[in-house]
């Protein structure tokens, strides 16, 4: 199910949903805390329903976090990366959690959004499968079955991954899946593997397969690029005075709190959602989650803290898969003064 978060085909903007629930007026944007404290009602929408990479809000919610910030947050699910930029330019969210590729594409398009940091700076996009297929490295895939989902961001990066390792497209077949039934494509062996986030669907094909799960990670077989971070529109970016600077410092310190207890903010998502997967689930969803938080050049910084090469790069890798048509300044994309400092 969690796989629908992926970014799909880029459409036309007038064929996107957006289904946030708009923010309320003027009047109904603050709310007193239980010691007094005036908060600011904010809303944030994620990428997907909550999974565990999302633990880091909870937490920070259930300790305080945003509220020692001055914000009453109010987390809903989101229905695709590509629907939460929609709705975060359209302004009937507060700020979003997005897939960078998504950002990048809607910015593209014209959809006014920017980002306030990527938190996960290493992808977790992979090549996934169960071990008995003794895939060890990238030349292994050749003639595999792979499930992929035809426009979406993994499927139009896996030709870079397969060039910079030394192969082809022509070297692979890929099956065009639901991105809902790529898991069951290979628990029913109608493909070899699926392309997906190593911090999403194989924790869950491990779960009910009950078998183990290995990928090819992109980021260790030389293809870097941003993923999911956190987003905001005009409507916060310039109407709500030092908000969006708060908001920002205080999830890279929700980030940080459940780093140092990741069993506690796990915990923390209990009841967040009908949908939610089975703790232990959540549990290796998280703890994968965690290897994603750096790259090289921000490693002993902050959740957040980004760095204008590393954009950079990601703009280069989605200006050559075809999903950026012309390449802005990075920062047309990144709010770097609203950001975490590095």
């Amino acid at each position: 199910m969690h796989a629908r978060r992926l970014l799909t085909g880029i459409v036309p903007l007038a064929l996107v949903a957006v289904t946030a629930t708009a923010c309320g007026g003027d009047d109904d944007r603050t709310s007193t805390s239980d010691s007094g404290k005036k908060l600011d009602k904010v809303t944030l929408t994620l990428n997907w329903y909550p999974y565990g990479e999302h633990a880091p809000f909870y937490y920070g919610k259930q300790e305080k976090i945003f509220e020692k910030h001055g914000i009453d947050l109010d987390i809903r699910a989101g229905q695709g990366s590509q629907k939460t930029v929609q709705a975060t330019g359209a302004g009937q969210t507060d700020f979003g959690w997005a897939d960078t590729p998504a950002v990048l594409a809607g910015v593209d398009q014209g959809v006014k959004v920017k980002s306030l940091g990527v938190f996960l700076q290493t992808t977790p996009a992979s090549v996934q499968f169960f071990d008995a297929q003794g895939i060890k490295a990238p030349a292994d895939l050749k003639g595999k079955m792979i499930a992929g989902t035809a426009g979406d961001a993994l499927t139009k990066t896996f030709p870079i991954f397969l060039e910079k390792n030394g192969m082809d497209l022509s070297d692979v077949k890929v099956q065009n899946t639901d991105p809902a039934g790529k898991i069951a494509a290979v628990i029913s062996g109608k493909t070899d593997a699926l392309l997906g986030y190593a911090s999403d669907q194989g924790p869950t094909m491990q779960n009910k397969a009950k078998k183990d799960v290995s990928y090819l990670r992109f980021s260790e077989n030389g293809l870097n690029f941003y993923s999911n971070g956190l987003i905001a529109g005009p409507k916060t970016l310039q109407g709500r005075g030092d908000l969006a600077k708060r908001m920002t410092t205080a999830v890279s310190e929700s980030w940080a709190a459940a780093e140092k207890s990741p069993e506690p903010a796990v915990a923390s998502m209990d009841g967040a959602s009908e949908q939610l997967p089975p703790k232990e689930v959540l549990s290796e969803q998280f703890k994968t989650t965690l290897t994603l938080l750096h790259t090289d050049a921000t490693k002993g910084k902050a959740p957040g803290a980004n760095t204008e090469a590393d954009w950079q790069q990601t703009i280069d890798v989605f200006s050559e898969a075809g999903l950026v048509k012309k390449a802005k300044p990075v920062a047309e994309y990144w709010d770097a003064a609203k950001g975490i400092k590095g």
